[in-house]
């Protein structure tokens, strides 16, 4: 992979879900990522659970996160962190366009 891309090079082929732009294929180390996801849908997909830590910063669109028990609105500019072990997931809200994120792992 290279150094560097720009997003356009890699929704085209995947629209929906997470993409890694940022992770062992290019250098990093210790499990460190990063990448975009679009959520679309208006419904939860199931969860993610990991064994290292995520934080998730709202690019564009509204919707919710739910971490834990925890459900709460997001939108551009809301950030958030999901735990070792703890579920998360995300979804749009109705009528206002898909959620596109952010998001890093980072080893515990």
């Amino acid at each position: 992979m290279a150094i560097h891309m720009h997003e356009s090079e890699i929704l085209k082929s995947k629209p929906d879900g997470g993409v890694k732009f940022i992770g062992e294929a290019n250098g990093c180390a210790k499990g460190f990522c990063m990448g975009i996801s679009v959520y679309r849908s208006d419904e939860y997909n199931p969860p993610g659970i990991h064994d290292d830590q995520e934080g998730f910063y709202i690019i564009q669109g509204e919707g919710f996160a739910k971490v834990g028990d925890e459900e709460f609105p997001v939108k551009p500019g809301t950030f958030f962190v999901a735990l070792k072990g703890v579920p998360h997931s995300v979804k749009a809200a109705k009528g206002k366009g898909p959620v596109k994120l952010l998001w890093a792992h980072g080893a515990v």
